[in-house]
């Protein structure tokens, strides 16, 4: 999994990497992995705003959240064969399982569960075109939404469910 490889193989890559993987390679720091992890942006408006969304809506404290500067974020991207510097995507690892692109947002839904189970919908698009319309606002999220000059802190009641 260590070669980098980008475009619309992205998700169908991540789909096939196998379960926990990642415990394997010693590049990537042992983490609590018990629950969903969320790796996304943590400068990116738009990235941000979604691990906002989670972390609002997350009623069972399913899921931990890293960004993909931290050490862990940037060992799992590695690890997966994702950009390190200009980040293509979010990660989301759900029961040892990655997903990215659209993926990721339909796998964060299911997670969530109630109404957000909705968000699994979006598999249902063929994986080309997913993968396409994601680019097309991961290429422009920061003219688009913005940037921040450091990382989002999270408040203090949601401290605990960041991972460095």
């Amino acid at each position: 999994m260590k070669q980098k490889r980008t475009g619309a193989g992205v998700s169908q890559r991540l789909a096939e990497a196998p379960a926990f993987s990642y415990r394997a390679d010693p590049a990537v720091p042992a983490f609590a992995d018990d629950k969903a992890l969320l790796v996304f942006d943590g400068v990116c408006v738009l990235c941000s705003g979604f691990a906002r969304f989670i972390l609002k809506r997350d009623k069972e404290l399913a899921f931990r959240l890293a960004t993909a500067q931290s050490p862990l974020g940037q060992a799992l991207l590695r690890h997966y064969g994702l950009t390190t510097e200009d980040f293509e995507t979010n990660l989301v690892l759900v029961d040892g399982r990655a997903y990215g692109k659209l993926d990721s947002v339909a796998a964060a839904g299911a997670r969530l569960g109630g109404r957000w189970r909705a968000l699994s919908l979006l598999r249902l698009l063929p994986r080309p075109f997913a993968d396409w319309l994601y680019d097309r606002v991961a290429r422009s999220r920061y003219a688009l939404f913005g940037r921040t000059e450091a990382c989002m802190m999270p408040p203090p009641e949601w401290r605990d469910r960041f991972i460095e």
